[in-house]
């Protein structure tokens, strides 16, 4: 991270033993003294607009957009260049990469607007955690004139929309999926025991439909009104 110029790292959920022992390499302690560690996914991405996450493609298939890493890097560039109005220190923009045991999972890939594919030797497709970084950062500093492509490329896999300042938040996002979860719940719509799978499909459609603030807030205030009428057609308060 240093070398390419980042400063801000977010750990989630770090394993407490190897997390209090880490080391920085020379000329980057300050990046761990001033990593902000989160319990949760969530909470680390809160801010953030978008998200495009990492890993190797060949033992799975995710729905989400898959980019290359020129693409990605030029995204993630577009939305750095636009930060919050009431908070420029609040981050737009993040790349997740997963454990160096077993990567991103079915739940952390549901954050993401995206996944980056790095072009690797079908002998030797997984990559090494701290090389995945340092080819990722490079990517993204090397170029900081590219653009992102005007015309989307087709595939089996949905395209990555250009991100714009009217995104929302991924906080905001989950607000929403918690409110669409309620009401799938009060109508008895959530198979149990499916119920995990089901808040992925709804993180992973909501990035795809990728709503702009006004349409989130319409989208919200008609769940509202649904969990109303509910609420009344049973008598509550």
């Amino acid at each position: 991270m240093a070398n390419f110029g980042f400063q801000r790292l977010a750990i989630v959920a770090p394993f407490a033993v190897n997390w209090a022992e880490a080391k920085s390499a020379v000329g980057a302690p300050d990046l761990l003294r001033d990593a902000q560690v989160y319990d949760t996914l969530g909470a680390a991405l809160a801010p953030c607009q978008l998200v495009l996450g990492t890993g190797s493609l060949d033992k799975r298939r995710p729905v989400q957009a898959i980019v290359n890493l020129p693409e990605g890097a030029a995204r993630l560039r577009q939305a750095l260049e636009t930060p919050h109005l009431d908070d420029a220190a609040r981050p737009t923009a993040a790349i997740l990469f997963g454990s160096e045991k077993h990567g991103l999972t079915a739940d952390d890939l549901s954050f993401c607007h995206g996944l980056i594919a790095i072009d690797t030797a079908e002998a030797q497709p997984s990559m090494n955690l701290g090389q995945a970084v340092a080819v990722c950062l490079y990517e993204i500093a090397r170029n900081p004139d590219a653009q992102p492509p005007l015309v989307p490329h087709r595939g089996a896999n949905p395209t990555l929309s250009s991100p714009t300042g009217e995104m929302p938040e991924t906080e905001q996002l989950e607000r929403l999926a918690t409110l669409v979860t309620e009401v799938m719940e009060r109508v008895d719509y959530t198979i149990r025991g499916q119920k995990a799978s089901s808040s992925e499909s709804l993180r992973i459609l909501l990035r795809r439909l990728m709503p702009n603030e006004a349409d989130l807030r319409r989208i919200m205030g008609l769940f509202r009104r649904i969990l109303w009428q509910l609420a009344r057609q049973n008598g509550k308060p």
